[in-house]
């Protein structure tokens, strides 16, 4: 047994037993937000027997298949109608035989309990974000990393190039699971009671970031000083002043109402927010039709996803400044803000992580 299929099998061995009893938990992830396009190539990745990846055969012809689609997304957000809805409903008119039940809003447990269940086979797919799976492969996190991308289309060519291949392949075999793609759910931007244009003007705030560790990092890159909130719990932190500021992607923004308790949102977009789409060994069950369309069903709600998220800001911006809720500060200098991150990050990353990250800045248009 190599050494990454024997670590496999400790951490799903550790999360197995509180995902045997998800089915109808409630719970979910730290931002409901939080992770590109099909895998590199074109071409999905997973693990076969003793950890080598393989190409499903081919040839034979489909049964009836039920599938599990989970995340913990809520049924208004566009992870949900653009992205979960759009796989099953293109999936199943495809008409090769499959069928697709949704969870939303994290009812098969949290986003820990479900990467163990997508590895284990009790889930068969899901969508999660790129820092919860880097608890199973550090460098996936890096997709969450502060400035690797300069927008959903360079994350899409990344994804799509041959840089992206071997850590999507390190991903397949480190947790055993296929990626049969990924969005961008959008950029995060910086609300304060002061305007954010520099990271100078980060000095002295102390601005809530989610506890993840690639979070975390991105507030040091920043510059900022992180303070630990949880998401349910901002506005009334933001409220009473225990925070001065905070980050998220504007979906997020919106649906906590933080324009009633802050002055500014300052547009840094200084990171994507990027989901992955998993699957089972379920995946070997599939026809060879029944993979064509489901691969074809992600690769339309990817596009979807992005162009709902990209609507929604617009809209919501519009709005905003309509009814003079918040300021947005357009004059940011996100050049200063890339060049201090993008620095810190090439000296604080290492191995493979830091591979990924300069793999990302190499392919930036």
């Amino acid at each position: 047994m190599n050494a990454r299929r024997t670590r496999r099998t400790a951490w799903v061995s550790a999360l197995i037993v509180p995902a045997m009893f998800v089915a109808g938990c409630g719970g979910g992830a730290d931002d409901p937000d939080p992770a590109p396009t099909t895998p590199a190539g074109g071409q999905t990745s997973a693990p076969a027997e003793g950890g080598e990846t393989t190409a499903p055969e081919a040839g034979g012809e489909s049964s009836p298949v039920e599938i599990t689609l989970a995340h913990s997304y809520n049924e208004t957000q566009p992870q949900h109608q653009c992205g979960a809805a759009v796989i099953k409903e293109e999936a199943e008119a495809a008409g090769v035989g499959l069928t697709i039940e949704i969870f939303p809003s994290s009812q098969l447990g949290g986003d820990a309990d479900r990467i163990a269940s997508v590895a284990s086979g009790d889930i068969d797919m899901d969508i999660q974000g790129a820092s919860a799976l880097g608890a199973v492969y550090a460098p996936i996190s890096v997709l969450d990393a502060a400035y690797a991308f300069d927008g959903p289309e360079h994350l899409s060519a990344f994804m799509a190039s041959d840089e992206a291949k071997p850590f999507i392949d390190g991903f397949a075999e480190e947790a055993g699971v296929y990626t049969l793609g990924a969005w961008s759910a959008g950029a995060r931007q910086f609300t304060a009671n002061d305007p954010i244009r520099s990271p100078e003007d980060l000095q002295g705030q102390r601005i809530r970031f989610p506890g993840s560790p690639q979070f975390l990092m991105n507030a040091r890159a920043l510059g900022a000083t992180a303070t630990e909130v949880a998401y349910e719990e901002l506005y009334l932190a933001l409220q009473n002043g225990t925070v001065d500021g905070q980050e998220n992607p504007i979906t997020n923004i919106k649906a906590q109402n933080l324009p009633e308790v802050q002055d500014y949102m300052s547009m840094t977009s200084h990171q994507l927010n990027t989901n992955l789409i998993i699957m089972s060994s379920m995946w070997n069950d599939l026809s060879a039709e029944q993979q064509e369309a489901l691969s074809a069903a992600v690769d339309s709600a990817v596009q979807r996803v992005t162009e709902c998220v990209a609507e929604e800001e617009q809209t919501t911006i519009d709005e905003w400044k309509e009814a003079g809720l918040i300021e947005i500060i357009e004059d940011v200098d996100v050049d200063a803000f890339r060049e201090q991150a993008v620095s810190y990050l090439e000296g604080e990353f290492t191995g493979e992580s830091l591979e990924a990250f300069q793999a990302i800045r190499a392919t930036a248009p």
